[in-house]
């Protein structure tokens, strides 16, 4: 079972990343180690910004708790950016964020 949770998350990681070097021209790509104590997020490649990939069946739940460990994450690669992509059941996905999280794009955009 851990093994096709892992291929399952492995698979939207490389969605995130597509997704991002189609949107933003950035080469976005997977970070290593994620799921370490340090881990400082799921994708590397965009300035300022941890991005945190959620794949799970539960998605109310991984929009609940996922935006809460980026933030973490964020904290540790100390970037002033965080986003949480999770992705719903068909494939699309959503950018999730707390409120706080929010309010440092709207002010950073000043």
């Amino acid at each position: 079972m851990a093994n096709r949770s892992k291929a399952k998350g492995d698979r939207a990681e490389l969605e995130v990343e597509k997704l991002l070097q189609h949107l933003l021209g950035v080469p976005a790509r997977r970070a290593l180690g994620a799921g370490r104590l340090d881990d400082v997020g799921d994708i590397d490649g965009v300035p300022e910004t941890c991005i945190s990939v959620a794949n799970w069946r539960e998605v109310a739940r991984a929009v609940r708790e996922k935006p809460e460990e980026a933030e973490d994450q964020r904290q540790r690669r100390n970037c002033m950016f965080v986003a949480t992509f999770v992705r719903l059941r068909g494939g699309e996905y959503r950018v999730v964020l707390t409120p706080e999280q929010w309010a440092t794009y709207w002010l950073e955009t000043r």
